[in-house]
């Protein structure tokens, strides 16, 4: 797994967009801070997914003050970390699940900074390391 920053920048008339340094073309939003940090934890491994499938390579990731010299709009911004897979491409896959267990899957994850996908795959982890 590796680390890239990202930052959530708020204008007073848009919702909190998120930007990667590292990753120019990669960009999302949220309507809240929470929602932009959950949408930043799937945009950028999503990204990263194309990126690997087209053949390209990762960047290395910048430090905190190499992205903030970079750029000085990012001065103000709230920076967070968002882990993506190195060497392994993401696939999207399909599930059928009642809608009350969605729900309650997406409000747990997003509580605990996680996407859906990030809950699932990290409960289904734990599962497997207890033998279960």
């Amino acid at each position: 797994m590796r680390n890239y920053i990202a930052f959530i920048h708020k204008d007073p008339d848009s919702d909190f967009t998120v930007t990667f340094p590292d990753f120019p073309g990669c960009l999302t939003a949220g309507g809240t801070l929470d929602e932009a940090r959950v949408m930043a934890q799937e945009a950028l491994p999503f990204h990263v997914e194309g990126l690997l499938e087209d053949g390209d390579s990762l960047p290395d990731s910048m430090t905190l003050e190499e992205a903030l010299l970079a750029d000085p709009a990012n001065r103000g911004a709230v920076a967070i970390l968002v882990e993506v897979p190195a060497e392994e491409p993401m696939i999207r896959v399909n599930i059928s699940a009642p809608k009350g267990a969605l729900a309650r899957i997406d409000r747990y994850a997003a509580s605990h900074g996680m996407s859906r996908s990030a809950f699932l795959i990290q409960s289904a982890r734990q599962i497997m390391q207890r033998g279960a």
